[in-house]
């Protein structure tokens, strides 16, 4: 997120994650509290599209960490929904198989969900998985988020070890798909040391990023035991 806002809970509370929502769900609000130095843009795009995205960082109980988007690529807003303020979950996996309003269909992001939907004997037949971005945020809401030039970011679940011949067959599977389609398809892997970029996985280094409510840290096996929840 770009901006965040204070947290409205005192620091000395216990956080955790909880593990009724996980990174990249899609949360519809009944509403949106306000809190102090938020984005002039803030409400208005919450009016039309009433959703947030669980991201990934600690709360106190009773709350979810959550990022909001407005119209434009600038326009990130981090802060926390009360529990009782959500309605319903979307998780990616949610979105797979669905379709963008009929006139979007022709934008390459779309164009290239598309063709891992119809591809159901290819590397992602085995994996739960959905898109996530501004592609998840608009087949869930109907609300455009994509344009022309938008990435087409992907949550692949993994939470059993994937060999790095397995990450660079799926890797090379998706980067043709992004080739025909004119984009760069960016996947994300969801292990127990939370999320690993497939590409970093892929190319066989020493250790990986994995990104965590806790923070960022640098692993050598992001499905080592000692890993907890993302």
């Amino acid at each position: 997120m770009r901006v965040c806002a204070a947290p409205p809970f005192a620091g000395d509370h216990a956080l955790s994650c909880d593990a009724h929502w996980q990174p990249h769900d899609l949360l519809r609000l009944h509403r949106l509290r306000q809190s102090d130095g938020e984005p002039v843009w803030l409400h208005g795009s919450f009016e039309r599209a009433p959703y947030a995205v669980v991201r990934r960082a600690l709360a106190a109980d009773g709350f979810v960490a959550i990022g909001l988007r407005g119209r434009e690529r600038s326009q990130r807003y981090g802060t926390w929904a009360h529990r009782d303020d959500i309605e319903t979950a979307v998780p990616p996996e949610a979105l797979a198989r669905r379709s963008p309003l009929a006139e979007r269909n022709a934008l390459p992001a779309f164009a290239a969900l598309a063709a891992l939907q119809g591809d159901t004997a290819g590397a992602l037949a085995e994996f739960v998985w959905g898109p996530t971005g501004s592609a998840g945020f608009e087949l869930a809401t109907q609300a455009p988020a994509v344009t022309f030039s938008s990435d087409l970011d992907l949550l692949i679940r993994a939470p059993e070890k994937l060999s790095h011949g397995a990450a660079i067959q799926l890797l090379n599977h998706l980067q043709a798909i992004a080739q025909r389609a004119g984009i760069r398809v960016d996947a994300q892997l969801e292990t127990p040391a939370g999320g690993v970029a497939l590409a970093e996985w892929a190319a066989d280094k020493a250790r990986v990023m994995a990104r965590h409510a806790r923070g960022p840290q640098l692993v050598a096996d992001p499905w080592a035991p000692a890993h907890g929840d993302a």
